[in-house]
């Protein structure tokens, strides 16, 4: 069960693979993009729903989907 609002920089760099310096470009990249778009972001961490969206492609939705058929 997903418990924490934000994705931080330490679970970012462990799903790809990268020091935690390009995990935090990367959070940066997504915060970013979600401004753009009028979303409030917090430094350092991203919301879990959209660094889903954004790495695996699956929204809430699909995600419920995946995991009820586990």
């Amino acid at each position: 069960m997903e418990s924490a609002m934000f994705v931080n920089a330490e679970t970012v760099a462990k799903d790809f693979g990268v020091s935690r310096a390009k995990a935090y470009r990367l959070i940066k990249q997504m915060n970013e993009e979600l401004e753009s778009r009028g979303f409030i972001t917090v430094a350092g961490r991203v919301s879990r729903q959209y660094y889903y969206e954004r790495t695996y492609g699956l929204t809430k939705q699909e995600r419920g989907a995946e995991n009820a058929s586990l």
